[in-house]
């Protein structure tokens, strides 16, 4: 079985770009290997996002690391199928050229980092990210993955 790759990206790969390539490397279809990167990366994977990956999704802990989007625009880098935006400032950022013409799509969702409140709001808010991925996911794994393309891949976001 063919598995593609797509690449998450946010502005500071530490929580929604992080959360999507969790959950599409460990989505039940086996068809995906995800990746996430950031325009701009931060220090370090949000503690939050970490722990929903590790601890509810079994993500390998050592692949958890906030990186740049110049990683997968080098020669060496895995070719991506699919490229999605999971935040709106990198939506409308420059995005470095993607080799091999992989489909792109923006879907969108509030940062869970800016949540203020208990630990249970925060926590809320990181789940209704991870839920609103995982639905993505679902749709995008019953599709034609060979024939799709940026306007199929955008529509994903629309379904619910």
């Amino acid at each position: 079985m063919k598995q593609y790759n797509i690449l998450f990206l946010c502005t500071h790969n530490s929580a929604r770009s992080v959360l999507g390539e969790a959950l599409a490397s460990m989505h039940p279809s086996g068809l995906f290997v995800g990746y996430s990167a950031g325009s701009t990366p931060g220090t370090a994977v949000n503690p939050i996002a970490k722990d929903i990956a590790v601890a509810e999704l079994g993500y390998d802990e050592s692949k958890l690391r906030s990186k740049s989007w110049d990683e997968y625009g080098l020669p060496n880098a895995p070719k991506m199928d699919f490229i999605v935006t999971v935040c709106d400032n990198a939506a409308g950022e420059q995005c470095p050229f993607w080799p091999g013409n992989p489909a792109t799509a923006h879907w969108g969702f509030p940062d869970p980092s800016q949540v203020q409140g208990s630990d249970l709001d925060k926590r809320r808010a990181f789940n209704e990210v991870k839920n609103g991925l995982q639905k993505r996911l679902d749709i995008l794994a019953s599709m034609p993955l060979d024939k799709l393309d940026s306007m199929s891949l955008k529509e994903v976001h629309t379904k619910s």
